[in-house]
Formats: structure tokens, C-alpha cells, sequence
């Protein structure tokens, strides 16, 4: 259970880490090409930072998880559900508006 919960806080940290590096420094190219090959260069700041964001929320999402399984909630599945679906939408918003959609 210990080891678990220090894996789903390393990964939620990595997460919001990497979140935080494209959106603060807008890292763009953490991202794989053809997630940002059509984002305008004025389009960068919004794009990052929503990439980031959604990012970020998806390792709060995990962080908390750690903290319901040690805790041996039968609700852990609700922050990391709320965590993957709010950032995974935002990252959505952010590939539609500045990229085209995830597969054009």
C-alpha cells in the first residue's frame, strides 16, 4: 500500500511538473510534433498554457489518489476520474482551437 501511494505521488508531481513547464516556460516542445505543428507562433502562450493546465490538473487528480487509497477509501476513483476528465477536456478546448482537432 506505502509503495503504491509513493508511486501515484511520484507520478502526480512528475504530471504537474511537466504542467508547469509548459505552461510557465512554454515548453511546447515537451509535446510530440504533431500535437503543435499547426499552432500559430502568436497561438504558443494560450496553447501552452492550456496544455499545461490540463496537465496539471491530471497529476492533482493522481496526487489525491495516493492520499484516498491510503487513506482505504472506496472513493479513490473519484479525483483521479475528475483529474483525467477536466484535464483531458481542457487539453481538448486547447487542440481544437489551436491545432485543429486531435486527428487532423
Amino acid at each position: 500500500m506505502i509503495v503504491g501511494f509513493i508511486i501515484e505521488l511520484a507520478i502526480g508531481m512528475l504530471c504537474v511538473v511537466l504542467g508547469g513547464l509548459i505552461w510557465k516556460k512554454q515548453k511546447i516542445t515537451y509535446l510530440h510534433e504533431y500535437h503543435y505543428k499547426n499552432v500559430k507562433k502568436t497561438d504558443i502562450p494560450a496553447y501552452t498554457r492550456l496544455i499545461g493546465i490540463g496537465l496539471i490538473v491530471i497529476g492533482v487528480g493522481i496526487y489525491i489518489t495516493g492520499f484516498f487509497n491510503l487513506a482505504e477509501s472506496s472513493f479513490w476513483w473519484i479525483p483521479i476520474l475528475i483529474g483525467f476528465s477536466a484535464g483531458l477536456l481542457t487539453m481538448h478546448v486547447a487542440q481544437k482551437k489551436y491545432n485543429g482537432g486531435w486527428f487532423s
